[in-house]
């Protein structure tokens, strides 16, 4: 069966396992984002929240949270409040990124404004801390504020190194540990917490979550250089137009000659591109193999994501967020 089957789909059939509790997430987000005196807040909202998304994120917490026998209801609160912190991160983000397309639709900061877009994104962080408050765990609490600070780290972070070809590989996954792989790894990890599990089963899922998130991200990066826009919802050669050092391009860089160095300072530092500048960044890639050996780091992190999998318990579910693991790399392979 072909990749492209709904049914092969690792995403799809956690989907389907989870497909109530996924509805139970759903209602509580809805019921949460609404506002008495604020109409312009659950229109912002739901504008990307009903984008069509994966939900992903709060998927990883009730797998992991099943995987350790939790019978409980906090793990939907927890969902809902990962789901809040993402959706709150991506309203800034396109404000920090100028972004007009989010999810092949047009941007909240686009429709409404900035101003809209920075307020609502506050006030679903606000709402993810009440949300992580209702479990009665202090381990929750602070597992997720500190998700929640090292997003925003890893945000600030980016917008000194992203446009800077010095920056280094090291400096490119503290940026993406931050602004990606920390939702990942706190939304699995408290679904093991809320059930209770034991600390070698905890930090296997942690591992998991932060693997597969740094592994997401960089086939995200692979993406946007030979991905198909109709899927992706951008454009191919977004990420250089915007001038976003990803680790292709990083790659490249690091092998560089004067000339191309050059190429790079203009395009990236100084922002002075082209027409065919897009078309010489892909040749210089495919020179470095720098699209080659980017997917072998993303390879390596879902290999990490495997490995982690191994301290938590045998079950159905964990056979899922194993397949996962390579699915997200071999979606660009």
């Amino acid at each position: 069966m072909s990749l492209d089957d709904a049914a092969t789909k690792p995403h799809d059939r956690l989907a389907k396992r989870f497909a109530a509790r996924m509805e139970a997430v759903n209602t509580l987000i809805r019921t949460r984002m609404a506002s008495e005196h604020a109409p312009r807040i659950p229109e912002v909202t739901a504008h990307l929240v009903e984008a069509g998304g994966k939900r992903l994120r709060p998927m990883l917490t009730l797998a992991a949270a099943d995987i350790c026998g939790y019978e409980g209801d906090h793990d939907i609160r927890l969902a809902a409040t990962v789901e809040f912190i993402h959706t709150a991160t991506l309203l800034h983000d396109d404000v920090v990124d100028e972004s007009d397309k989010r999810r092949g639709r047009p941007t909240a900061n686009l429709l409404w404004d900035n101003k809209s877009s920075v307020l609502v994104g506050d006030y679903l962080f606000s709402r993810s801390f009440q949300l992580m408050v209702e479990t009665g765990s202090l381990r929750v609490l602070d597992i997720l504020a500190n998700a929640s600070a090292t997003i925003a780290e890893g945000e600030v972070l980016q917008l000194t190194a992203s446009r800077d070809i010095a920056t280094t590989e090291a400096t490119y996954l503290q940026v993406v540990r931050g602004k990606t792989a920390a939702l990942f790894s706190a939304a699995t990890e408290v679904g093991g917490v809320i059930a209770g599990a034991d600390d070698t089963v905890t930090r296997g899922l942690y591992d998991y979550g932060d693997a597969l998130g740094i592994a997401f991200q960089i086939a995200d990066d692979l993406l946007d250089f030979q991905g198909d826009s109709s899927v992706t919802g951008k454009n191919v050669g977004d990420d250089f137009r915007e001038r976003k050092l990803t680790l292709p391009l990083i790659k490249a860089i690091a092998g560089a000659d004067a000339e191309e160095r050059a190429f790079w300072q203009r395009t990236i530092e100084k922002g002075r591109q082209e027409e065919g500048d897009l078309d010489t960044a892909v040749a210089l890639l495919a020179k470095h193999s720098a699209l080659e050996r980017t997917l072998e780091d993303a390879q390596g992190w879902a290999a990490k994501a495997h490995a982690a999998l191994t301290k938590v318990p045998e079950h159905p579910v964990r056979d899922i967020l194993a397949e996962l693991s390579d699915y997200v790399v071999a979606r660009v392979s």
